[in-house]
């Protein structure tokens, strides 16, 4: 049995797109899954460390800050697609699978010409421009959502919540190997910064701006700044000061850091929620303003008002963030109750899910 997955550009659709392969390769061990992704970007890294064979594709989005740079789009669209045909023409797949971003549009479309059957899956409450074009050919489209007729053919949806790396729905470490791993004290609390696999500037300038804060209060971070951040920030940043807090540009065992981490604040991206829900962790969100409709705030809120995460705008992010997680700290009641209510908002088989029906409809 041959799959093709296709998509990437960030985290978070790579991530699920591992965690459906995993899905797979449990099912049929000897299954052959290719990964197809843009050049350049996250998934090139990450899919071969998670054990996965990957083609990247000179594939790039329209830039809307710079127009400028858009001159060349055309040709690079052209070269993709002819890449993308040969792919499909050489792998044969049984089945291709679109997880949206830059290289899920030319390889899912080279697909379906081929007569390939396609299917997506859909992260966000907002469906992106790419699974909406492709849904006209997919036979099915997994979504995390309620409510996503009003983007895609009602008949073809399939709730299946997103899939999560299978390190973090199974995390079977203990929270001694977890301080450990990042040398953390065990009588000290500890927060846990996320803002994505790209990093986040509000979040990032939000601790910058309360260092000494955080410090007296005794309270450690494990801070991910993002690869685009990391350098700017240790150029500023006094390790020999700031003995509680922990930059690094990227965590590789998130599995671990959740297990450490007391409080988490984070962006409110669709992987970035369906983590923390299996994680069971009181969280503070901070939505990003720069994405679709404002998508981040909906899934934000979503949780908010079941009891189950509390939310910091981003325009009031600097100013408040130390106030509002060292409170969220110090009340142990509010942590349990958030804790306790956002679990019940995980979906914990929806790798499992989406593998067992793309085995089915190949079979």
């Amino acid at each position: 049995m041959k799959v093709l997955i296709g998509g990437g550009g960030t985290g978070g659709h790579v991530f699920p797109a591992i965690a459906i392969a995993q899905a797979l390769r449990k099912k049929q061990p000897d299954i052959d899954i290719l990964f197809v992704g843009a050049q350049d970007k996250i998934e090139m890294e990450k899919v071969p460390a998670a054990g996965f064979k990957i083609i990247g594709l000179p594939a790039a989005g329209f830039q809307r800050k710079n127009i400028f740079r858009n001159i060349t789009l055309p040709f690079k669209l052209i070269k993709c697609m002819a890449k993308a045909r040969g792919i499909i023409k050489d792998f044969r797949p049984d089945i291709a699978v679109g997880v949206g971003g830059y290289a899920s549009g030319p390889i899912l479309r080279a697909a379906a010409k081929q007569g390939v059957p396609i299917v997506l899956q859909e992260q966000n409450s907002h469906a992106g421009v790419t699974n909406q074009i492709l849904s006209k050919k997919a036979s099915r489209i997994f979504t995390a959502y309620d409510g996503m007729e009003k983007y895609f053919d009602a008949s073809k949806i399939k709730f299946t919540g997103n899939p999560v790396r299978s390190d973090i729905a199974d995390n079977a470490c203990t929270r001694e190997e977890a301080l450990s791993e990042f040398g953390l004290s065990p009588d000290k609390l500890v927060v846990l910064s996320v803002g994505g696999s790209l990093g986040a500037g509000t979040i990032n300038k939000s601790i910058m701006a309360h260092l000494d804060e955080f410090q007296e209060a005794g309270i450690q971070i494990i801070w991910q700044t993002g690869k685009y951040y990391y350098d700017d920030i240790m150029a500023r940043f006094d390790k020999d000061r700031y003995t509680n807090i922990h930059p690094m540009a990227f965590v590789k065992r998130m599995d671990l850091a959740y297990k450490a981490a007391d409080v988490v604040v984070s962006r409110s991206g669709a992987l970035s929620v369906s983590e923390l829900c299996l994680a069971a962790k009181p969280v503070i969100f901070v939505p990003s303003p720069n994405v679709a409709e404002d998508h981040q705030t909906k899934n934000a809120m979503a949780l908010v008002s079941k009891d189950a995460a509390a939310m910091l705008r981003d325009s009031e992010a600097e100013q408040q963030f130390f106030s509002a997680v060292s409170a969220l700290c110090a009340d142990n009641v509010k942590r349990a109750k958030f804790s306790e209510n956002i679990a019940k908002l995980a979906v914990k088989n929806s790798a499992d899910l989406i593998a067992d029906e793309i085995i089915g409809m190949v079979k």
